[in-house]
């Protein structure tokens, strides 16, 4: 099976090429300069080229403050870029998954959202994401749309990285304590979009499409989700660092963040039997990769790294 993904340095399409490469099917990864979704002029001539059997949507725009600023840029990638690749999915008859956000809620829920619960965004990243899922859906009814969370892994700009690099040089860290989520593995996730795909190639016919939410199992807050990290650096050898937990207010930024970010996992369990692993074990699996040495020091995390 033949599936192109868009874009080639984010964590989803880097965790898909590496897991591609251990197994049958052959992952193709296009983005830019040749595929830009800036320029969704560029979507069809690529895509078509490529020859897929199934598309998976993964790049976007996924700078969330800064969106607040460039929301032209925002909606052009997340909205016209998404239906450029909807169109063209739609007249090359295959399949489309397409990679969505949690963000597309307000967190004022006191539980975990369900697919069939309003969407409310309260910031541009947000809005843009949820118009690429109405483009998406308007253009071609043969999609999966997964709405993700709290996505980290050994590379790219994540917390997890963000936290280790803090660790470098700092006893304590401040962490919104206040926001509760679900972390996702990217290699989870990749699993996941393989899993669908081979049931959207084997039952084109049966195989269920529509939206669905997909996380990992377990919930927690910011600080939580740092405080499991800098236990994990302590027992592979590195320095202690201290969480101090704040309410969001205490660290503004320039996007709102949902207080609730928790998806329920459970129609996609339904329709084709997956869940992912819990968060805790697939960070134990991250940092592995991320601190293999045990003589004390950390790995040094680069801290330039281009997003999902």
């Amino acid at each position: 099976m033949r599936i192109v993904v868009t874009g080639c340095s984010g964590q989803i399409a880097t965790a898909l090429q590496q897991r591609g490469a251990q197994s049958e099917h052959q992952i193709i990864a296009v983005g830019r300069p040749r595929l830009d979704l800036a320029w969704p002029k560029t979507v069809a001539g690529v895509l078509t080229a490529a020859r897929p059997d199934i598309i998976v949507s993964a790049a976007a725009y996924t700078a969330v403050d800064k969106a607040e600023t460039d929301r032209d840029s925002a909606f052009a990638i997340n909205a016209d870029g998404a239906a450029a690749i909807a169109a063209t999915a739609a007249r090359l008859g295959v399949p489309l998954i397409h990679l969505s956000t949690d963000y597309v809620f307000d967190g004022s829920k006191s539980g975990p959202y369900l697919e069939s619960d309003l969407p409310a965004p309260i910031n541009v990243y947000g809005e843009s994401k949820l118009a690429g899922e109405q483009r998406v859906v308007a253009l071609t009814a043969n999609h999966v749309i997964l709405r993700l969370s709290w996505v980290y892994s050994p590379f790219g700009n994540n917390f997890v990285r963000t936290m280790l690099r803090l660790a470098e040089d700092r006893e304590t860290v401040r962490v919104v304590a206040d926001q509760i989520g679900r972390p996702s593995s990217a290699f989870d996730i990749a699993d996941a979009v393989i899993s669908i795909a081979e049931r959207l190639g084997a039952e084109p016919e049966r195989a269920p499409r529509g939206l669905f939410h997909l996380s990992g199992a377990g919930e927690t807050s910011w600080a939580g989700f740092a405080e499991a990290i800098f236990t994990g650096l302590r027992a592979r050898g590195g320095r202690g660092v201290t969480v101090v937990p704040i309410p969001a207010t205490d660290y503004p930024l320039p996007a709102a963040r949902p207080a609730n970010s928790v998806l329920c996992g459970d129609k996609l369990f339904a329709a084709y039997g997956l869940t992912l692993p819990s968060w805790r074990g697939s960070l134990s699996v991250c940092l592995e990769r991320l601190i293999p040495s045990r003589d004390g020091a950390a790995t040094k995390i680069p801290s330039e790294e281009r997003p999902l």
